[in-house]
């Protein structure tokens, strides 16, 4: 478990009235995603939504966020640069200053039972698109006292990805396999290919992030995997180019 104490944080935000269509009106939501395209998603359904979003990239950038403000909803990737997801959502579920939403998320939805054991209030699978679901998932877990009242509509409403933002999370993905005798980025990077691919809706690509960390599990040989998701990703970025 991550050990830091979360100290300084202020009160819980005051709940603003909801409205049919703005249900999370007043709500502070610190997303901690290092994928671009999955945090503008976000940030996009947040704004739909009437939420404030605050960003961190990492375990270590949340936790020095949480020392100074306290969100009213945290929602954290299972797979971040720097540690597991589970091991934040452990340590924020067991704090004496408890975010009253913890979700997390992931590409790979078999860690949902990981986010709930380690205490998160519910669970989210890449892609995060759709504007109801987002919505049911953050209003589900909130306290009652703070649910909103009356009927609300369910939009259906589905956030795009971004281009710019899957861009610059395959551009990262390139730099990182430029890196690949660091075989301790693999398991890491296999993550985070398999949540920008589902995120595209890119299937191929998923299917080669998948194999990846399937072979590095089983202790494989990778220059195979290596060199196919090299290729599908500079394949990506020349398309991305020439549009």
């Amino acid at each position: 478990m991550i050990e830091q104490e979360l100290i300084g944080v202020h009160e819980i935000s005051p709940w603003r009235a909801a409205t049919p269509n703005r249900p999370l009106n007043g709500l502070t939501v610190l997303v901690v995603e290092d994928s671009r395209v999955a945090c503008e998603a976000m940030r996009l359904l947040c704004l739909r939504s009437g939420a404030r979003i605050r960003r961190a990239d990492s375990i270590r950038s949340a936790l020095r966020h949480l020392q100074t403000y306290r969100p009213d909803v945290v929602i954290i990737d299972m797979g971040l640069p720097d540690g597991d997801g589970a091991d934040m959502i452990a340590t924020i579920s067991h704090s004496t200053q408890k975010v009253p939403v913890v979700l997390g998320i992931s590409g790979d939805p078999q860690n949902r039972e990981a986010a709930l054991r380690a205490g998160a209030d519910g669970f989210l699978a890449k892609p995060i698109e759709n504007l109801a679901v987002f919505q049911q998932a953050i209003l589900a877990a909130l306290p009652p006292e703070t649910q909103p009242q009356g009927l609300r509509s369910l939009p259906n409403e589905v956030i795009a990805a971004d281009a710019q933002a899957l861009r610059e999370d395959l551009t990262h993905v390139a730099d990182v396999l430029a890196r690949a005798g660091d075989t301790s980025a693999i398991d890491y990077i296999a993550r985070f290919l398999a949540g920008v691919a589902r995120s595209a809706h890119d299937r191929m690509l998923e299917d080669a992030a998948t194999a990846l960390a399937r072979g590095h599990a089983q202790g494989q040989a990778l220059a195979t995997d290596l060199a196919r998701i090299s290729g599908l990703v500079q394949d990506r970025l020349a398309e991305a180019r020439i549009s």
